[in-house]
């Protein structure tokens, strides 16, 4: 059997982008490598994790390309779904998230919201679906 295990966020500051997480969204911290290289989140039934730079780089010999707010989000979001859309965006703007589409309700009926978060990831902020 395969299952959906983790995602990872390669990260400029491993504690800082999990402190961010911790504060917008009531994660708890799983753990933080002693070295800062990397780090998970409790967020479910998956792990939210993160690595830094420079452990990615050591592991991906080619390279790849950062996530930088400057830059236009990547093709790929992290949803998180929540019946508090509103006060949920709220939190992770006070945390330092930014703003990129506020609440609007889709024909389906769900409410869906889009902010990025320190390091420029993409995050869809939204109702479940019924």
């Amino acid at each position: 059997m395969i299952q959906f295990s983790y995602t990872i966020l390669y990260v400029q500051d491993v504690t800082k982008s999990i402190e961010f997480y911790e504060k917008a969204f009531g994660f708890k911290r799983k753990f933080i490598t002693p070295t800062n290289d990397y780090g998970e989140l409790l967020v479910g039934e998956t792990t939210l994790s993160f690595a830094s730079i420079t452990l990615a780089k050591s592991n991906l010999k080619n390279g790849f390309t950062e996530s930088r707010l400057t830059e236009k989000p990547f093709g790929i979001e992290i949803g998180f779904t929540t019946d508090q859309v509103e006060e949920t965006l709220a939190s992770a703007v006070n945390a330092g998230g930014t703003i990129l589409e506020y609440p609007k309700t889709k024909p389906w009926g769900q409410m869906v919201a889009y902010i990025r978060d320190i390091d420029g990831f993409l995050i869809e902020i939204c109702t479940p679906m019924n």
